[in-house]
């Protein structure tokens, strides 16, 4: 399971790399297009409007293009017995990836939660192994299976 995880992550990560790509290069387009026809403080105001949004994308594709890093470190073929990064967790029934804070997904009928090692959850979990228990705000926790 944690091979097609992986790859389902790192094909979710590049899409998301590939839109902010798309979106960064459009504006940068439309900003050299608007630079050509128009003058005044209109088209000053609506630069500098593109420029901060063009700032923004740039930002969330520093995050993404990290989280992309951080998956792309892990060895799917490795079997954890102590939790780390690229562990696969069951706890309470759930299955954790820690990995870098994504959306959840489904892999072979099961759902997919991936959290970063940063997380409180996830900080908890790091160095523990099969049968660790644990509180987080007023929630058990017991660690079934680590792979």
């Amino acid at each position: 399971m944690k091979p097609i995880l992986l790859k389902r992550y790192q094909q979710l990560l590049q899409d998301r790399i590939d839109v902010f790509q798309d979106m960064i290069s459009g504006l940068t387009v439309d900003a050299q297009n608007d630079a050509k026809g128009s003058a005044g403080d209109k088209h000053e105001t609506a630069l500098s409007m593109m420029h901060l949004e063009q700032e923004k994308l740039n930002h969330k594709l520093r995050e993404i293009l990290t989280q992309k890093a951080i998956i792309d470190k892990i060895d799917a073929s490795q079997i954890h017995t102590k939790i780390a990064l690229g562990s696969v967790v069951q706890a309470n029934g759930m299955l954790l990836f820690m990995s870098a804070a994504l959306p959840k997904i489904t892999v072979e009928s099961r759902t997919i939660i991936a959290l970063s090692p940063q997380s409180p959850l996830g900080a908890k979990l790091m160095g523990n192994e099969v049968g660790f228990e644990f509180e987080i705000n007023t929630t058990k926790y017991c660690v079934e299976e680590v792979f």
